[in-house]
């Protein structure tokens, strides 16, 4: 038993319907159940309850037990004090208030369905699933209610996303293409290097990324030279030694220092993720492209964003994967399936945040770019199409990897709408 079982209870009004009485005997009629609160203090606020006929408006508390009442210091709290009514699982102690008074409670083992209790058993303590609790289920749930939850989800990621990008907005004073260089860098550095490539971003004011992006190599060194890269001695590599002789140049001359950053990582990698090649193919980016930001922000289809990101690194990094070791020469052109996750996590984020910002309706617009791009491939997504439950683009990629790594993983059932479809089903 959890309490956000006693949550999901009191919202969705399972036991409204019924002649309810508190411990004490006095007939219980729930006029309203409040606001669910997620922050500190009691969990609904502005309730409003009839008890023994007369009219009391305040705060719940749920617990478990009653004695959590006291195991959590709420009897010192004055925050407590407006609670009206606990409603607990099992009724243990009696409650009072800080000043002494009786709360009354409301116990919900007596008078909930015993399959309702049985069903949330068997959905949260599902031993024999494979992938998520409800995956031999889930093909019962009404297809419209899916659909809608699914686009709920996506937004619902997206907003999360665009938590980040306000951020960069509130660090860079308002600066636009400040903030696009970075969500770049981070997706440059793919997951295994994000964190490091952001911390170069970090360490150059966008000023000096604008200068330098006039001379791709000069941009290319610093970005090397940030990222350390170019730590290493080798007098016989002369590409190595002309980007630290530039580097070194550039950092005197715009007091550049990357003390906080972390060396990106090779472990693990495919070549074509090789920190080396992906800072070379952002620093040709940023050379060949002026008013990048306003061309993004342009773009209305996903072949305009391809055209945008139609780079390839300098030509050492077509033969090289790190100093020193010579390769089988390729184009090492940023591939579709790259762009296409530039687009997810960086494009239409940071364009929907924009135009948000502006007061702009094209925010609207934005969603629909997620559905022109093919579907991710990964085990989740895998996994969800083996259960009857494929996904058709992007977008319905993205709200399936919410859906599972903010609910189904986390078996937060009773918070999810397919979790909640299926107890109602069932009880």
């Amino acid at each position: 038993m959890r309490e956000d079982l006693l949550h999901f209870i009191w919202k969705t009004k399972k036991v409204l319907h019924q002649r309810l009485y508190t411990t004490d005997g006095e007939a219980l009629e729930i006029l309203q159940t409040g606001e669910h609160n997620y922050y500190a203090g009691p969990d609904f606020f502005n309730a409003k309850v009839n008890i023994g006929g007369q009219l009391w408006v305040g705060n719940i508390e749920m617990h478990l037990k009653s004695t959590d009442w006291y195991v959590h210091g709420h009897e010192t709290d004055l925050s407590y004090d407006n609670v009206i009514l606990h409603v607990v699982w099992e009724d243990d102690v009696q409650v009072f208030r800080k000043d002494g008074s009786r709360i009354p409670a409301l116990q919900l083992k007596d008078v909930l369905p015993p399959s309702f209790i049985e069903r949330y058993k068997q959905l949260l303590k599902n031993t024999t699933i494979k992938f998520i609790n409800c995956e031999k289920e889930l093909g019962q749930i009404d297809s419209y209610l899916m659909e809608s939850w699914l686009e709920s989800l996506y937004v619902e990621r997206l907003m999360e996303k665009t938590q980040f990008v306000k951020a960069l907005l509130r660090q860079s004073k308002n600066d636009w293409e400040a903030v696009l260089f970075a969500l770049l860098m981070k997706g440059f550095g793919t997951k295994r290097n994000q964190e490091a490539f952001l911390q170069v971003a970090g360490s150059l004011d966008f000023s000096t990324v604008r200068k330098l992006s006039k001379d791709v190599f000069r941009l290319e060194s610093v970005l090397l030279g940030q990222a350390k890269l170019l730590d290493k001695q080798d007098v016989a590599n002369h590409q190595l030694k002309a980007y630290q002789k530039e580097y070194a140049f550039q950092k005197t001359k715009f007091h550049l220092s990357n003390a906080g950053v972390v060396e990106p990582s090779f472990f693990g990698l495919r070549p074509n993720n090789f920190p080396t090649v992906r800072l070379s193919q952002l620093a040709n980016l940023y050379g060949k492209t002026t008013n990048f930001f306003a061309g993004l922000m342009a773009a209305s289809t996903v072949d305009d964003v391809y055209i945008l990101f139609d780079v390839a690194p300098s030509e050492y990094w077509k033969s090289h994967y790190t100093f020193g070791k010579t390769s089988k020469s390729s184009a090492k052109k940023l591939s579709k399936s790259f762009v296409d996750l530039l687009i997810i996590n960086t494009l239409i984020p940071l364009k929907f945040t924009y135009f948000q910002e502006q007061g702009n309706a094209k925010k609207l617009e934005v969603l629909e770019m997620a559905k022109m791009l093919q579907p991710e491939k990964n085990t989740i997504i895998e996994s969800f199409k083996q259960m009857g439950s494929p996904a058709a683009n992007a977008f319905e990629t993205q709200s399936r990897l919410q859906l599972y790594n903010r609910y189904c993983s986390k078996n937060k059932c009773l918070q999810c709408k397919v979790g909640a479809a299926l107890l109602n089903k069932n009880s």
